[in-house]
């Protein structure tokens, strides 16, 4: 019998901010990792709606504030249509907001952005390995 292990397996990477100079970075240090794969860049919520639609990520780095419609509306409904995808929220936002997005059930981790990118990569892992998990059993 044929096991698949997290390590085999492509983890697939979404990433939202509405700062194209932050979605590139963001895309050169994850497309750099081993065993991830950047499946998408969008500008703001509802793109990124519609990408999770189209590339069904395992995870997504989710900016808070964007124009058109933000991380915190977005994130809801991308929990509707795609419940185990996981959702990092990412943003500059100070310790008290951040806390507050911790508590909500539509993030399952979040990250300043002033976080190292090593940090950044750990996350994303960590939330890849419990989608599969949640993917494996659902």
């Amino acid at each position: 019998m044929l096991m698949l292990s997290c390590e085999s397996s492509v983890l697939r990477v979404l990433l939202v901010d509405d700062h194209e100079l932050t979605r590139l970075s963001l895309k050169l240090a994850f497309s750099c990792q081993e065993n991830m794969l950047v499946v998408g860049l969008a500008s703001n919520g509802q793109e990124a709606i519609e990408m999770v639609k189209i590339s069904q990520p395992d995870v997504i780095v989710l900016d808070l504030h964007m124009p058109v419609m933000d991380g915190w509306r977005a994130s809801s409904y991308i929990k509707s249509i795609s419940p185990n995808t996981q959702i990092l929220a990412y943003s500059s936002i100070d310790d008290a907001h951040l806390q507050q997005a911790k508590a909500m059930p539509n993030f399952d981790e979040v990250c300043n952005k002033d976080a190292p990118t090593t940090q950044l990569i750990a996350l994303v892992r960590q939330l890849g390995e419990r989608a599969i998990q949640n993917s494996v059993r659902g």
